[in-house]
């Protein structure tokens, strides 16, 4: 064989090589997000992995995880349970400061007597807001089926879909109507992951649907919900919506002018490109931001860490009545700070909403 076909047959096989090296990158890349995805879906599903179900559009995403408040506050609930059983889970659950997250805790109540499912039951809740719509994404639990939830669907009076998969409709006729959130008016079923999915919009359930379907949204950067570890209860907000709800500009002019003090002693502060705040399930809070870079990160750990433990115009008094910080740390592009709260302070409920100083932009 000549110098030019042996040159000519060693490229064609490195080429078939590299070629099969993509396809298998590819198929493993394929396999390793169909299981992200699957693991989202799933009753033992964490923070990190449900929120690739979001709708692309979401710019706060709530996350409620039923199954870890249950234990944490010592109730076994079915779906038979009575009605006082649950609210008394509730309350255990507002003392503990899980349940500020839920869209569902003024609805439990009528949940638990006629829909089939309530937080007593659930597994997860995910609940998201958009400038377009709210959709609440749950896992069905406690033995509880789509078939019992269609059920009870039609004994309310929904007007049932033609297919499985189409939207349940409520009316203004509803024996419920005023005793539940709108967020339950329109409602769609996935039989196959025991997933209930609503909204008070038709067109927002189908959006919901869909996004649980294709698994890959990161409407808030997935490396700032990773950081919050495996809370009972979280929020999580992307640029825009963090650097509006949490925002000095919501407190009056006094504290805003105390705020730009205290922010310029500090040091440099960066816009922050995510916010995430989780509660854990041995009472401790973490926060965490994001931001452009790790150096910018790196910059703001300080500042962060400092704003974090002196006053909190907007909110009153100082962090201290709220918390201790236990650590501030720049991981990558994100910074993390470890709080713990102070016994009966409502952490993540105030520092979740405005005005919040050590989350300014």
């Amino acid at each position: 064989m000549s110098r030019t076909r042996t040159l000519v047959a060693v490229a064609a096989a490195l080429l078939v090589v590299v070629v099969a090296v993509v396809v298998a990158v590819r198929v493993l890349g394929g396999d390793e997000a169909e299981e992200r995805a699957e693991r989202a879906r799933s009753a033992g599903a964490t923070f990190d992995d449900v929120v690739v179900l979001a709708p692309d559009d979401a710019q706060r995403v709530l996350w409620t995880d039923w199954s870890g408040i249950r234990a944490e506050v010592g109730t076994d609930l079915t779906a038979s349970s009575p009605v006082d059983e649950v609210q008394d889970m509730l309350d255990r659950g507002f003392d503990a400061d899980l349940t500020a997250t839920t869209a569902l805790d003024s609805s439990a109540s009528t949940m638990q007597e006629s829909f089939a499912f309530s937080p007593a039951t659930l597994e997860w809740e995910l609940f998201t807001q958009s400038e377009r719509a709210a959709t609440l994404t749950m896992r069905l639990g406690g033995g509880v089926s789509t078939d019992d939830v269609a059920d009870a669907l039609r004994a309310l009076g929904y007007d049932e879909p033609a297919d499985a998969g189409g939207t349940w409709l409520s009316n203004t006729d509803l024996a419920i109507s005023g005793q539940v959130t709108p967020e339950l008016s329109y409602i769609a079923l996935d039989a196959g992951r025991g997933l209930v999915f609503a909204s008070d919009q038709p067109e927002a359930v189908l959006v919901a649907v869909d996004a649980a379907a294709e698994a890959t949204s990161e409407p808030v950067p997935r490396e700032v919900v990773s950081r919050l570890g495996t809370p009972l209860s979280a929020a999580a907000y992307d640029a825009t919506y963090a650097c509006s709800a949490l925002a000095m500009a919501n407190a009056d002019a006094d504290e805003q002018a105390e705020g730009e003090a205290l922010v310029a002693a500090a040091g440099e502060v960066n816009p922050v490109t995510g916010f995430g705040i989780g509660a854990e399930d041995d009472g401790s809070v973490r926060v965490a931001l994001g931001f452009e870079t790790s150096d910018q990160a790196r910059t703001n750990a300080d500042t962060r860490a400092t704003l974090a433990v002196g006053p909190a115009p907007g909110q009153g008094g100082d962090f201290a009545d709220r918390f201790t910080v236990d650590q501030v740390t720049a991981e990558g592009e994100v910074v993390v700070l470890a709080l713990d709260p102070v016994e009966g302070a409502f952490v993540l409920s105030d520092m979740s909403n405005g005005p919040v100083l050590f989350a300014t932009c």
